[in-house]
Protein backbone atom coordinates (compact mmCIF):
# COMPACT_ATOMS: atom_id res chain seq x y z
CA UNK A 1 0.00 0.00 0.00
CA UNK A 2 1.26 3.26 -0.55
CA UNK A 3 2.63 5.32 2.52
CA UNK A 4 -0.10 8.17 1.38
CA UNK A 5 -3.12 5.58 3.01
CA UNK A 6 -1.54 6.28 6.49
CA UNK A 7 -2.91 9.35 8.73
CA UNK A 8 -2.87 9.96 12.51
CA UNK A 9 -4.27 7.39 14.81
CA UNK A 10 -5.49 7.44 18.11
CA UNK A 11 -4.60 4.61 20.18
CA UNK A 12 -6.23 2.40 22.73
CA UNK A 13 -4.33 2.38 26.13
CA UNK A 14 -3.73 -0.42 27.93
CA UNK A 15 -3.53 -0.77 31.98
CA UNK A 16 -1.78 -2.56 34.30
CA UNK A 17 -2.93 -3.36 37.88
CA UNK A 18 0.64 -3.44 39.70
CA UNK A 19 0.45 -3.66 43.66
CA UNK A 20 2.33 0.09 43.43
CA UNK A 21 -0.34 2.04 41.63
CA UNK A 22 -3.33 4.36 42.98
CA UNK A 23 -6.44 5.76 41.64
CA UNK A 24 -5.48 9.18 39.82
CA UNK A 25 -5.46 7.56 36.04
CA UNK A 26 -9.05 5.59 36.88
CA UNK A 27 -11.32 8.59 35.95
CA UNK A 28 -9.42 8.63 32.38
CA UNK A 29 -9.12 4.66 31.66
CA UNK A 30 -11.81 3.70 33.59
CA UNK A 31 -13.22 1.64 30.98
CA UNK A 32 -10.14 -0.66 31.28
CA UNK A 33 -9.92 -0.90 34.73
CA UNK A 34 -10.86 -3.88 36.98
CA UNK A 35 -13.35 -2.18 40.46
CA UNK A 36 -11.01 -2.06 43.63
CA UNK A 37 -7.97 -3.00 41.86
CA UNK A 38 -4.88 -0.07 41.89
CA UNK A 39 -4.50 1.44 38.61
CA UNK A 40 -0.90 1.68 37.99
CA UNK A 41 0.29 1.81 35.32
CA UNK A 42 -1.50 2.76 31.01
CA UNK A 43 0.07 2.42 28.43
CA UNK A 44 -0.73 5.06 25.53
CA UNK A 45 1.82 3.65 22.97
CA UNK A 46 3.37 0.04 21.86
CA UNK A 47 3.32 -2.40 19.77
CA UNK A 48 0.56 -4.09 21.97
CA UNK A 49 -1.55 -1.45 21.29
CA UNK A 50 -3.98 -1.41 19.25
CA UNK A 51 -5.44 1.66 16.78
CA UNK A 52 -9.04 2.93 17.58
CA UNK A 53 -9.93 4.78 14.27
CA UNK A 54 -9.85 4.66 10.07
CA UNK A 55 -9.01 1.60 8.56
CA UNK A 56 -6.70 0.27 10.51
CA UNK A 57 -9.15 0.16 13.58
CA UNK A 58 -8.29 -3.11 15.50
CA UNK A 59 -4.32 -3.66 14.16
CA UNK A 60 -2.13 -3.20 16.80
CA UNK A 61 0.83 -1.21 16.38
CA UNK A 62 3.22 -4.36 16.07
CA UNK A 63 1.12 -5.34 12.58
CA UNK A 64 1.17 -2.36 11.55
CA UNK A 65 5.01 -1.33 11.74
CA UNK A 66 5.58 -4.72 10.38
CA UNK A 67 3.10 -4.17 7.24
CA UNK A 68 4.13 -0.22 6.87
CA UNK A 69 8.01 -0.16 7.34
CA UNK A 70 9.47 3.14 6.34
CA UNK A 71 6.56 4.65 6.17
CA UNK A 72 5.32 4.57 9.54
CA UNK A 73 8.34 4.48 11.55
CA UNK A 74 10.58 6.48 8.82
CA UNK A 75 14.44 6.36 8.98
CA UNK A 76 14.15 3.85 12.14
CA UNK A 77 12.35 1.38 10.78
CA UNK A 78 15.78 -0.29 9.41
CA UNK A 79 17.55 -0.67 12.46
CA UNK A 80 14.54 -1.55 14.44
CA UNK A 81 13.92 -4.51 11.72
CA UNK A 82 10.37 -2.53 11.68
CA UNK A 83 9.67 -2.91 15.33
CA UNK A 84 7.80 -0.59 16.86
CA UNK A 85 10.68 1.03 18.94
CA UNK A 86 8.76 2.93 21.89
CA UNK A 87 6.89 2.58 24.82
CA UNK A 88 4.47 5.52 26.39
CA UNK A 89 3.04 5.11 29.47
CA UNK A 90 1.31 6.87 32.74
CA UNK A 91 2.51 5.95 36.11
CA UNK A 92 0.41 6.44 39.17
CA UNK A 93 3.07 5.84 41.92
CA UNK A 94 1.03 5.11 45.80
CA UNK A 95 3.84 3.44 47.02
CA UNK A 96 7.48 3.08 46.10
CA UNK A 97 8.03 1.25 43.16
CA UNK A 98 11.39 -1.37 43.09
CA UNK A 99 14.87 -0.05 43.25
CA UNK A 100 16.06 -0.90 39.69
CA UNK A 101 18.44 -0.91 36.52
CA UNK A 102 17.83 -1.25 33.11
CA UNK A 103 20.90 -2.68 30.73
CA UNK A 104 21.83 -1.34 28.06
CA UNK A 105 21.40 -2.69 24.48
CA UNK A 106 25.01 -4.94 24.01
CA UNK A 107 24.16 -6.01 27.68
CA UNK A 108 20.49 -7.07 26.92
CA UNK A 109 22.27 -9.44 24.51
CA UNK A 110 25.07 -10.70 26.44
CA UNK A 111 22.84 -11.59 29.54
CA UNK A 112 19.42 -12.55 27.32
CA UNK A 113 19.95 -13.06 23.91
CA UNK A 114 19.62 -11.21 20.25
CA UNK A 115 16.05 -11.19 20.82
CA UNK A 116 16.36 -8.41 23.71
CA UNK A 117 17.09 -4.60 23.35
CA UNK A 118 18.11 -2.24 26.48
CA UNK A 119 16.09 0.11 28.02
CA UNK A 120 16.98 3.62 28.13
CA UNK A 121 13.81 5.95 29.58
CA UNK A 122 12.39 9.64 30.73
CA UNK A 123 10.01 10.53 33.12
CA UNK A 124 8.09 13.80 33.14
CA UNK A 125 5.99 15.02 35.94
CA UNK A 126 2.68 15.03 35.50
CA UNK A 127 1.43 15.76 39.29
CA UNK A 128 3.63 15.41 42.67
CA UNK A 129 2.28 15.81 46.05
CA UNK A 130 4.89 18.61 48.49
CA UNK A 131 7.92 16.38 49.20
CA UNK A 132 7.31 14.30 46.98
CA UNK A 133 10.83 12.28 45.67
CA UNK A 134 12.54 9.18 43.85
CA UNK A 135 15.95 7.83 43.70
CA UNK A 136 18.12 8.40 40.73
CA UNK A 137 21.87 6.97 40.42
CA UNK A 138 24.14 6.60 43.41
CA UNK A 139 26.38 8.65 45.78
CA UNK A 140 29.28 10.00 44.41
CA UNK A 141 32.42 8.31 44.49
CA UNK A 142 31.68 4.98 44.84
CA UNK A 143 33.70 1.93 43.62
CA UNK A 144 32.37 -0.63 41.59
CA UNK A 145 33.92 -3.31 44.16
CA UNK A 146 32.07 -0.72 46.75
CA UNK A 147 28.77 -1.23 45.31
CA UNK A 148 28.77 -4.87 44.85
CA UNK A 149 30.15 -5.45 48.52
CA UNK A 150 27.29 -3.14 50.31
CA UNK A 151 24.58 -4.70 47.64
CA UNK A 152 25.30 -8.62 48.54
CA UNK A 153 25.02 -7.40 52.21
CA UNK A 154 21.41 -6.06 51.68
CA UNK A 155 22.07 -2.39 52.35
CA UNK A 156 21.82 -0.96 49.11
CA UNK A 157 19.49 1.69 50.24
CA UNK A 158 22.80 2.98 52.09
CA UNK A 159 24.37 3.73 48.23
CA UNK A 160 21.14 5.74 46.42
CA UNK A 161 20.82 9.49 45.89
CA UNK A 162 17.15 11.14 46.42
CA UNK A 163 15.43 13.74 44.20
CA UNK A 164 12.99 15.99 45.55
CA UNK A 165 10.47 16.56 42.63
CA UNK A 166 7.57 19.32 41.22
CA UNK A 167 5.43 19.17 38.12
CA UNK A 168 7.02 19.75 34.85
CA UNK A 169 10.38 18.35 36.37
CA UNK A 170 12.23 15.86 33.84
CA UNK A 171 14.77 13.18 34.46
CA UNK A 172 16.68 10.99 31.94
CA UNK A 173 17.10 7.41 33.16
CA UNK A 174 20.35 6.21 30.90
CA UNK A 175 20.73 2.28 31.58
CA UNK A 176 22.58 1.47 33.86
CA UNK A 177 21.45 3.72 36.52
CA UNK A 178 19.91 3.22 39.74
CA UNK A 179 16.40 4.43 40.48
CA UNK A 180 12.90 3.85 42.04
CA UNK A 181 10.05 5.99 41.92
CA UNK A 182 8.05 7.33 44.98
CA UNK A 183 5.06 7.76 46.39
CA UNK A 184 2.82 10.84 45.42
CA UNK A 185 3.88 11.13 41.63
CA UNK A 186 2.12 10.48 38.60
CA UNK A 187 4.90 10.24 35.86
CA UNK A 188 4.97 10.41 31.73
CA UNK A 189 7.48 7.95 31.03
CA UNK A 190 9.45 7.32 27.49
CA UNK A 191 11.44 4.32 27.02
CA UNK A 192 12.65 2.07 24.31
CA UNK A 193 10.20 -1.13 23.32
CA UNK A 194 11.91 -3.39 26.04
CA UNK A 195 10.49 -4.88 29.58
CA UNK A 196 14.18 -5.67 30.86
CA UNK A 197 13.91 -4.59 34.59
CA UNK A 198 16.45 -5.74 37.13
CA UNK A 199 15.20 -5.24 40.92
CA UNK A 200 17.81 -4.68 43.13
CA UNK A 201 15.49 -4.12 46.41
CA UNK A 202 11.60 -4.52 46.34
CA UNK A 203 11.21 -2.73 49.89
CA UNK A 204 10.21 -6.44 51.80
CA UNK A 205 7.51 -7.32 49.40
CA UNK A 206 7.49 -10.97 48.95
CA UNK A 207 9.34 -12.35 46.01
CA UNK A 208 6.92 -13.85 43.44
CA UNK A 209 7.48 -15.59 39.68
CA UNK A 210 6.72 -11.73 38.47
CA UNK A 211 9.02 -10.14 41.44
CA UNK A 212 12.30 -11.79 42.01
CA UNK A 213 15.28 -9.74 42.47
CA UNK A 214 18.24 -10.06 40.13
CA UNK A 215 20.98 -9.17 42.09
CA UNK A 216 23.97 -10.83 39.41
CA UNK A 217 22.38 -9.36 36.48
CA UNK A 218 21.80 -5.96 38.27
CA UNK A 219 25.45 -6.20 39.55
CA UNK A 220 26.65 -6.67 35.65
CA UNK A 221 24.92 -3.36 34.72
CA UNK A 222 24.97 -0.89 37.24
CA UNK A 223 27.32 2.14 36.22
CA UNK A 224 28.08 4.00 39.80
CA UNK A 225 29.24 7.01 37.67
CA UNK A 226 26.28 8.20 36.60
CA UNK A 227 25.29 11.51 37.96
CA UNK A 228 21.12 12.05 37.02
CA UNK A 229 19.63 15.30 37.21
CA UNK A 230 16.48 16.70 37.44
CA UNK A 231 15.50 19.49 35.37
CA UNK A 232 12.50 22.19 35.56
CA UNK A 233 11.03 24.17 32.93
CA UNK A 234 8.07 26.81 33.11
CA UNK A 235 5.61 25.75 30.39
CA UNK A 236 3.97 29.10 30.34
CA UNK A 237 4.23 32.18 27.87
CA UNK A 238 4.10 31.52 23.80
CA UNK A 239 3.76 28.74 22.26
CA UNK A 240 6.98 26.94 21.94
CA UNK A 241 8.32 23.92 21.61
CA UNK A 242 11.33 23.24 23.86
CA UNK A 243 13.66 19.90 24.11
CA UNK A 244 13.33 18.45 27.46
CA UNK A 245 15.56 15.02 26.55
CA UNK A 246 17.97 14.14 23.98
CA UNK A 247 19.35 10.52 23.64
CA UNK A 248 20.05 7.73 21.51
CA UNK A 249 16.71 6.24 21.39
CA UNK A 250 14.62 9.60 21.32
CA UNK A 251 14.03 12.92 21.36
CA UNK A 252 11.35 13.75 24.01
CA UNK A 253 10.00 17.82 24.24
CA UNK A 254 7.65 19.85 25.70
CA UNK A 255 4.78 21.49 23.83
CA UNK A 256 2.14 24.51 24.91
CA UNK A 257 0.17 27.47 23.34
CA UNK A 258 -2.16 30.01 24.84
CA UNK A 259 -4.37 29.32 21.59
CA UNK A 260 -1.70 30.05 18.64
CA UNK A 261 -0.87 27.43 16.23
CA UNK A 262 2.14 25.48 16.81
CA UNK A 263 3.86 23.83 12.80
CA UNK A 264 5.25 20.47 13.39
CA UNK A 265 6.78 18.35 10.70
CA UNK A 266 7.64 14.71 10.52
CA UNK A 267 9.96 15.58 7.52
CA UNK A 268 10.07 11.73 6.50
CA UNK A 269 12.66 10.75 9.82
CA UNK A 270 10.15 9.23 12.33
CA UNK A 271 6.81 9.17 13.78
CA UNK A 272 6.00 11.59 16.48
CA UNK A 273 4.12 10.32 18.90
CA UNK A 274 1.54 13.64 20.90
CA UNK A 275 -0.17 13.29 23.84
CA UNK A 276 -1.81 16.07 25.20
CA UNK A 277 -1.37 16.88 29.27
CA UNK A 278 -3.50 19.88 30.10
CA UNK A 279 -6.06 21.67 28.33
CA UNK A 280 -7.17 20.39 24.77
CA UNK A 281 -5.65 20.40 21.22
CA UNK A 282 -7.06 20.26 17.81
CA UNK A 283 -5.05 18.47 15.35
CA UNK A 284 -4.28 18.70 11.68
CA UNK A 285 -2.66 16.60 9.76
CA UNK A 286 -3.71 17.46 5.79
CA UNK A 287 -7.17 16.62 5.62
CA UNK A 288 -6.84 15.26 8.42
CA UNK A 289 -8.73 16.52 12.18
CA UNK A 290 -8.61 15.21 15.48
CA UNK A 291 -9.83 16.72 18.96
CA UNK A 292 -7.19 15.69 21.94
CA UNK A 293 -8.34 15.69 25.50
CA UNK A 294 -6.09 15.24 28.73
CA UNK A 295 -4.04 12.14 28.29
CA UNK A 296 -5.36 11.64 24.87
CA UNK A 297 -2.33 9.98 22.43
CA UNK A 298 -1.92 10.45 18.32
CA UNK A 299 0.83 8.62 16.56
CA UNK A 300 1.63 10.28 13.74
CA UNK A 301 3.41 8.18 10.74
CA UNK A 302 6.94 10.08 9.18
CA UNK A 303 5.28 9.98 6.04
CA UNK A 304 2.00 12.62 7.26
CA UNK A 305 4.96 15.43 7.15
CA UNK A 306 3.50 18.93 8.40
CA UNK A 307 0.87 18.96 10.73
CA UNK A 308 -0.28 21.94 13.21
CA UNK A 309 -1.86 21.80 16.63
CA UNK A 310 -3.85 24.61 18.04
CA UNK A 311 -6.06 25.56 21.36
CA UNK A 312 -5.17 26.09 24.87
CA UNK A 313 -2.64 23.04 26.07
CA UNK A 314 0.06 21.44 27.02
CA UNK A 315 1.27 18.27 25.34
CA UNK A 316 4.60 16.16 25.09
CA UNK A 317 5.87 15.12 22.22
CA UNK A 318 8.25 11.76 21.14
CA UNK A 319 9.65 11.49 18.44
CA UNK A 320 12.14 7.56 17.65
CA UNK A 321 16.18 8.35 17.15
Amino acid sequence: MSEHNLYPMKIVALTRPYVWGGDRLKPYFCDNVVEHSPLAEAWLIGEDNVIANGFLTGRTLLEVSREYGKSLLGEVSAKNNNRFPLLIKILDCAQWLSLQVHPNDEQAIRLEGPAFSGKTEAWYVLEAEPGANLIAGLKPGLTRQAVEDTIRQGNVMELVQYHTLHPDDTIFIGAGTVHALGPGILVYEVQQMSDLTYRIYDWDRPQTAGRLLHIDKSLEVIDPEIEASVIHYDPTGEPFSRSLVRCKPFVFEGLASLGEPIQLDTQGMSFDVVTVIEGEAKLTVGEHQLNLDKYESVLIPASCGAYQLEGKFKALKTQAL
